[in-house]
């Protein structure tokens, strides 16, 4: 394992959580019809109930990506599809293959957007305090040109990275001492945390040859790095996963509805039955899926709610300065953790709903 491994996948995830404002701007489904019910309460239409939830969680979803996901490109094209005056129709579209979402994440992936990327992750995870040269050299390069950008990550990080340990080697009075408590937390840490990225720089940080100096950097930048670069990842994928599956549900739904509005004046009405039968039940089966995989997200960002959590607690109760970065951070990603879990809830529950109408729709179809 090398640093340049490891600064090579900070630079190969995705980036900084961010938001874009746009204030004052309804989105355009914000005045859509709600779904006629009879006297009783009822959907008069019970498939077109399914399709209304569908569509209500498209919109929450594209809502959701564009205030939080971690690339800039994907939240500004998720806003513009919120705006846009063809409602569900433009939802629809950005969230298809190969539509609005794909296209700006493949400019996300641009080689200048990461380069911005990286600078602004430099700048979220670097403190004034701790790297001071670090973090003025990557605000340096994101007020400069896209050239700028380029060069803070090919060598001026890494220069940065040196005037930085040299300051805090010459600073005798401040010097910050690393016990062997300290080590074997982050042993500890390297083993055991749930953030793949923040074992991968607990490990950087204890490798062969590895200085004092290593590990008050780990406590110093490199968890806080690892923890964003954990958190973007995870943000990432679930959106991703998400995007497919709910493309796929309404299209799905729309199958469904087709097919049980086909088994009216059907002449075959046995085989117009099984095929709305078996429409619904592929909902059935999708939804499922769907739930059971946003409960094991919900676990993932449990665990790490609890995980920093603990980290916050342990570093509010040391006197010891080598905590001090790292307990700055620890409350605010213990809270985006939490945050991520009961998001996943709320999915489970969609989701499970849309399997219970499901499950309506195979029973109503079968007379």
């Amino acid at each position: 394992m090398s640093r340049q491994w490891w600064v090579a996948q900070a630079l190969t995830v995705c980036v900084l959580t961010g938001g874009v404002a746009v204030a004052g701007v309804a989105p355009a489904w914000a005045d859509a019809p709600a779904v006629v019910a009879d006297p009783a309460g009822q959907p008069a239409d019970e498939a077109a109930a399914a399709k209304a939830a569908a569509a209500q969680e498209a919109r929450d979803y594209v809502l959701k990506v564009a205030k939080t996901n971690p690339a800039a490109e994907v939240r500004t094209s998720a806003w513009n599809a919120l705006r846009s005056t063809r409602g569900d129709e433009a939802i629809a579209e950005w969230l298809a293959p190969g539509g609005g979402f794909d296209a700006a994440r493949r400019r996300a992936w641009d080689g200048r957007a990461r380069n911005r990327q990286f600078c602004e992750r430099v700048v979220r995870t670097h403190s004034v305090e701790f790297s001071p040269e670090a973090r003025a050299a990557a605000e340096r390069a994101l007020k400069g040109t896209a050239a700028d950008q380029a060069a803070f990550v090919r060598t001026g990080y890494a220069e940065a990275q040196k005037r930085d340990r040299a300051v805090r080697e010459a600073d005798t009075k401040h010097k910050l001492e690393v016990a062997a408590k300290d080590r074997d937390f982050v042993s500890s840490v390297a083993g055991h945390d749930p953030g793949e990225q923040v074992r991968v720089a607990a490990q950087w940080a204890l490798r062969p040859g590895a200085t004092d100096a290593d590990v008050a950097e780990f406590f110093g930048y490199g968890w806080a790095s690892g923890a964003t670069l954990d958190f973007e990842a995870f943000a990432t994928r679930i959106a991703d996963a998400e995007k497919v599956r709910l493309a796929t549900l309404a299209r799905l739904v729309e199958d469904a509805d087709v097919a049980e509005k086909a088994v009216k004046g059907s002449a075959d009405a046995a085989k117009a039955r099984a095929e709305a039968e078996r429409a619904w039940k592929a909902v059935a089966e999708h939804s499922e899926a769907a739930r059971k995989a946003w409960l094991a997200e919900r676990e993932a960002a449990a665990a790490q709610a609890e995980n920093w959590q603990n980290i916050a607690k342990a570093a509010q109760e040391s006197s010891d300065e080598l905590w001090k970065n790292i307990g700055k951070s620890a409350g605010t990603n213990q809270g985006n953790w939490s945050q991520e879990q009961a998001d996943a809830l709320k999915s489970a529950t969609f989701w499970q709903d849309m399997f219970d109408k499901a499950r309506n729709g195979e029973a109503r179809v079968k007379g």
